[in-house]
């Protein structure tokens, strides 16, 4: 979850960890309903009733989406596609038509992850690949239950479920107890919706969505979730697929609730990047002049927050907020980024030692958000995807289990990564199993080797999963997600080449950071 003002156009372009601007549901428009049969039956074409974005003066995106000349609209869609005459959803759509029109070659859908992440927005990036913006109607959706497709609304005072388990077993009681309650605060206005938040509705509302812009085939870019949520649209619907851009992919045969439990590395290769840099900058921040030294740092005020609870104005930062306030900001690895990091946890280094202290006005931002559920809605409205998606333990002690077999060499990230989440206490289960990802459509995977949230290892299982795809990787990058924002001359090279000329690399690709000193 990032720190800081963002405009909707840079918003347009995060994955999972974005910070998206929850907006209201739109008055529907009454349109014909879309009826599929329950996996790879076509649908009737719907109609999409196309006006302004702006949902009143106080939508700032619907106000940059009129601005950039966007159209907005609804589609309806069965709540259960097993029950295509009964309930229906109202999912919202958006797009900004190709500037090029005598060389438009079609429809590109963008994800930007999550899950929980508003769609909308996403036709901003217009501004950021124009080439693309040129030859492509660049089109948004608003997943189901999300943003103002429908939304859910779990009562939650806090903007994430993720919190670690702490150091023993009356900490990790104390975080279960928090995912339950989490758990009931979605189940009270939601049950009868629950178990139909899954992927494969998701994918199944793309293809209604591409029948009713008249569209034989559609591509697709997806970041993060969104790059699961593409290889399930492959494997239900590959033979409506143009070409599809997968950026940060996750590992296919784990995503569901347990989705970071295999994250911890990854999460500590970070930090230990970000501490290289800080130790560069020790004049400035006076963390420490080594790597090391900074993670001794890190290490001391981990340890300070076991014993109680930090005190930073008016906010406590204990064992259980520490290791994701410390991990959340490293989804990206620009300077700007880090040098917000190190001032934070050099406000943290002053409260260990017993210092009162103020805490900058990102670290306001980020504990508020935490602690109120003010700001983003991304989690409330992603963990019941995640829910509906894959069935998890539902016995807290295997939870704990698996955090103390772990914690000698994960004592940090580990008992964040691997802890127990409302999907344990979840009210109803998936209604189908998990999508089993496994064909030949072309496909082009991007992302960087140091991803703290998409680990190489789960980028290289969904390349082998789509066994037409190719893997280009930003070698020495520790960002999440890389297209365009990395700066990667090698990285836009290969993902535009492919969506304006069709062209695979011959190869799978490594790239090396174009910036370097990170």
């Amino acid at each position: 979850m990032s720190q800081g003002s963002d405009s909707p156009q840079r918003r347009a372009t995060r994955g999972w960890v974005a910070i998206a601007l929850a907006v209201g549901l739109l008055a529907a428009a009454v349109i014909a309903g879309a009826r599929t049969a329950l996996g790879d039956g076509t649908p009737d074409r719907a109609a999409i009733a196309w006006h302004g974005c702006q949902a009143g003066p106080e939508d700032e995106v619907g106000k940059a989406l009129d601005e950039a000349g966007a159209q907005c609209g609804e589609m309806t869609v069965p709540l259960d596609y097993a029950r295509p005459d009964a309930r229906t959803i109202t999912v919202a759509v958006s797009r900004i038509k190709a500037a090029d029109p005598a060389n438009r070659r079609g429809v590109l859908l963008i994800n930007p992850g999550g899950p929980g992440v508003p769609g909308l927005e996403q036709v901003l990036i217009n501004q950021l690949v124009p080439q693309v913006a040129a030859r492509y109607d660049l089109v948004g959706m608003d997943p189901r239950f999300i943003g103002r497709s429908t939304p859910l609304h779990c009562r939650w005072t806090t903007n994430t479920f993720l919190r670690s388990a702490g150091p023993d077993r009356r900490t990790f009681t104390e975080s279960s107890a928090f995912a339950e309650d989490l758990a009931a605060g979605c189940a009270r206005q939601n049950r009868d919706l629950l178990p139909y938040a899954s992927t494969r509705n998701t994918a199944r509302d793309i293809d209604v969505l591409r029948a009713a812009l008249g569209e034989q085939k559609i591509s697709y870019l997806g970041a993060s979730y969104g790059t699961y949520l593409g290889a399930v649209y492959l494997q239900m619907f590959g033979d409506r697929a143009d070409r599809v851009v997968l950026d940060g992919a996750v590992d296919p045969t784990v995503y569901g609730p347990n989705l970071l439990a295999r994250s911890a590395p990854a999460m500590a290769a970070a930090l230990e990047h970000w501490a290289g840099w800080a130790a560069g900058h020790a004049d400035r921040f006076h963390l420490g002049a080594t790597t090391s030294s900074v993670l001794s740092t890190v290490d001391r005020i981990a340890r300070a927050a076991t014993h109680r609870p930090l005190r930073l104005g008016e906010f406590q930062v204990d064992a259980h907020v520490l290791p994701y306030l410390l991990i959340a900001p490293l989804a990206d690895d620009s300077e700007e980024t880090y040098a917000a990091l190190a001032g934070d946890v050099r406000v943290l280094a002053a409260a260990a030692g017993g210092e009162a202290v103020v805490p900058t006005p990102s670290l306001t931002q980020f504990l508020t958000e935490l602690f109120t559920g003010s700001g983003a809605a991304t989690d409330r409205a992603g963990t019941p995807i995640l829910c509906a998606d894959r069935a998890t333990s539902r016995d807290p002690g295997s939870y704990l289990r698996d955090i103390e077999e772990h914690r000698a060499d994960e004592p940090l990230f580990g008992p964040l990564t691997r802890n127990i989440t409302p999907c344990a206490f979840w009210p109803t289960e998936p209604v189908e199993p998990p999508t089993l990802v496994r064909n030949a459509v072309p496909a082009l995977i991007v992302g960087s080797s140091g991803d703290a949230f998409a680990p190489l290892p789960g980028q290289q299982a969904m390349h082998q999963a789509l066994t037409g795809s190719r893997l280009v990787t930003l070698r020495g990058s520790f960002r999440h997600t890389v297209f365009p924002l990395a700066g990667s001359p090698c990285i836009d090279t290969a993902v535009n080449h492919y969506l304006l000329d069709g062209v695979l690399p011959e190869t799978d690709t490594t790239c090396d950071q174009a910036r370097p000193g990170r």
